[in-house]
């Protein structure tokens, strides 16, 4: 999308427009463009298992990509589950749980760059500046294939703002202020590459240093128009660049294209992903927002709020004195916050809350269940619940939570489900929880 010369691209016009646009008029536009009557949209399925036949299995993200691209956007315009996952050689039929662990796994496959869409900041490969933590659009997946999956990638974006559901992913703050249609400053490329900007910076003065036209080639070893891309990939600034000497006399020149170049590198990435949102949502409302209310309504909160989790908490046979109750609550709060982000992936499938409690779909379940005493705790994903059994003390209540939501990851009742699919040849009961 274009930057047009107009008070919309004022970042403090959109810091005053944002919240009145992401609360009644936002929802009025997803609401009037919403598909009614259906709890689902079409089966995508997926292999996550090896077998004889098939050893080697696709990146989930890959294998979801290829098949949700060539379906009809309004048929993704769904409340909940924009499509339903059949898992092929496992015991689920996907009542929502297992939609939103797929998503949780795709964009932990993006982050980990199973996927080469992303691609850890400058500012982290070098241990230097803000932003380490943080991902950028890979500039060097601009084939047919990848922008193809980048339109996926707009796809999820936009399901997690019209499920209210947010994502798990680190984008860097310059990724979101384009995604808005805002421009870059040098500010922005300065909080994901630092060493980038001082060197075009030290280039262009470096006759302050003493350095002159003749000294100039044994001081600097760039010989043309061409430098790295954030992703390391050397490419050059300008058409034929590779052909342009760089001199000590057209060297300003060489760090404004230098520059121009960086802030553009990512244009045909950042495109299709908002034509992938465009699918799902209405676009035209990311015309009045910032970066960082964009981020904030497609990713959530990145910290799981325990003050929100007790907010939106139902008991089932046990109400908060409960003794196994006050347990869990004591346990959870001092967990840190990666220990809240695998509870919240274990009862739910899901790593983040979204930013209102308003927002949030489902109550959050906590029951007792009669199996053994000290046992594994249980879940059940698609109800956002929690199985406690008894505990004889909350010493071992918390060594089973944590040993639970850091290692059993199977989906519960395969072997049951798995024979009841083969003798009928139907999916099973929509129990998926993770046990």
């Amino acid at each position: 999308v274009p930057c047009v010369n107009n008070s919309l691209n004022n970042v403090h016009v959109r810091c005053v427009l944002a919240p009145r646009v992401a609360m009644l008029p936002s929802m009025r536009a997803i609401g009037r463009t919403m598909v009614q009557g259906r709890t689902y949209g079409p089966q995508i399925t997926v292999h996550r298992l090896s077998t004889p036949d098939k050893p080697e299995v696709q990146p989930i993200f890959t294998q979801i990509s290829e098949q949700v691209v060539k379906l009809s956007p309004p048929d993704l315009r769904l409340p909940s589950r924009a499509w339903k996952i059949k898992l092929i050689g496992e015991g689920a039929d996907d009542a929502g749980g297992v939609f939103d662990d797929t998503i949780t796994e795709m964009c932990a496959e993006l982050e980990n760059e199973v996927i080469s869409l992303f691609s850890r900041t400058p500012n982290g490969s070098a241990n230097s500046g803000f932003n380490q933590d943080k991902f950028l659009l890979n500039p060097s997946s601009n084939s047919e294939e990848n922008l193809q999956q980048y339109l996926f990638l707009g796809i999820l974006m936009g399901v997690a703002i019209r499920t209210r559901k947010p994502l798990d992913i680190h984008l860097a703050p310059a990724v979101w202020t384009r995604l808005a249609s805002l421009p870059l400053h040098t500010s922005d490329i300065q909080n994901v590459d630092c060493l980038f900007i001082t060197s075009i910076k030290s280039l262009s003065n470096i006759d302050k240093s003493g350095v002159n036209a003749e000294s100039f080639s044994n001081v600097i070893p760039i010989e043309k128009f061409h430098i790295q891309n954030s992703n390391g990939t050397l490419q050059p600034i300008v058409p034929g660049g590779e052909d342009i000497k760089l001199t000590f006399s057209n060297r300003k020149v060489f760090s404004s294209y230098a520059l121009k170049f960086r802030m553009e590198e990512s244009e045909e990435q950042i495109a299709a992903i908002l034509e992938g949102i465009s699918y799902i949502v209405p676009a035209p409302l990311f015309r009045f927002m910032t970066g960082d209310s964009l981020e904030s309504w497609i990713c959530g909160k990145p910290e799981i709020d325990l003050n929100l989790l007790q907010k939106i908490v139902r008991y089932r046979d046990m109400d908060k004195t409960h003794y196994l109750v006050v347990w869990f609550w004591r346990i959870v709060s001092r967990f840190t916050n990666e220990d809240r982000v695998a509870l919240m992936r274990f009862v739910s499938g899901r790593s983040r809350l979204p930013n209102d409690i308003a927002d949030v779909s489902q109550r959050f379940q906590i029951m007792k269940t009669d199996k053994s005493k000290d046992g594994l705790p249980t879940s059940q994903t698609c109800f956002f619940q929690l199985r406690l059994p008894d505990y004889t003390s909350e010493v071992i209540m918390e060594e089973r939570l944590r040993y639970a939501i850091h290692n059993c990851r199977s989906i519960d009742a395969d072997n049951y489900m798995l024979a009841r699919n083969v003798e009928n040849n139907t999916a099973g009961s929509f129990e998926d929880g993770i046990i």
